[in-house]
């Protein structure tokens, strides 16, 4: 879902396993098919992907469920397209970090914010000329969602960052992302 300039499918290539990209801006899928002309990048949204169903033992999502506006019907499309035994594996920002900000105490000591958790939102975030629209959902969104798919968590971790100075530091004291597995029965 939303395989952006291809960086990830690539690196599955490279570890041998056959990927299929599917991104829904133009300027994207054209960078990810230079950068790796015989990878598949597929013209499409996570809300009605263009896969007949069970299409797939694995299907990932990384960094992507934050941008899509039709999470249910994207949830469910993962599902449909997914072989039952097939695996979801899911890297996606956490909510307590969508739903707070870094902040300045008096001292200017950085305190981290948390407010209005469990109402959804949007904002727009930009980054290299890009400018995309956010969600922030409570985790409980999510979860719903993907039980209600019929899928069942395999796994699911808030892993602790290493490396990368005081952005580690900064991302060690709230959860920043999570990763999650479902398993299709």
């Amino acid at each position: 879902m939303g395989s952006g300039e291809g960086r990830f499918c690539r690196i599955l290539g490279a570890e041998g396993i056959a990927a299929t990209g599917l991104e829904p801006t133009p300027t994207l899928r054209a960078t990810a098919r230079n950068r790796d002309p015989e990878g598949c990048y597929v013209d499409g949204r996570a809300e009605a992907l263009p896969f007949a169903d069970a299409s797939f033992d694995l299907v990932i999502s990384y960094l992507t469920l934050i941008d899509i506006d039709g999470i249910d019907q994207a949830i469910a499309e993962m599902a449909r397209v997914l072989a039952p035994g097939g695996s979801l594996l899911i890297a996606n920002l956490n909510g307590f970090s969508t739903a707070g900000e870094w902040r300045r105490q008096m001292d200017g000591s950085p305190y981290f914010r948390l407010d209005h958790y469990l109402e959804p939102r949007t904002e727009w975030v930009s980054w290299r000329g890009i400018s995309i629209r956010n969600w922030h959902r409570p985790m409980q969104s999510y979860m719903q969602l993907l039980i209600g798919a019929g899928l069942r968590l395999a796994h699911f971790e808030e892993p602790r960052p290493s490396g990368g100075g005081k952005h580690a530091e900064r991302f060690a004291r709230v959860p920043y992302f999570h990763i999650m597995e479902w398993v299709k029965a």
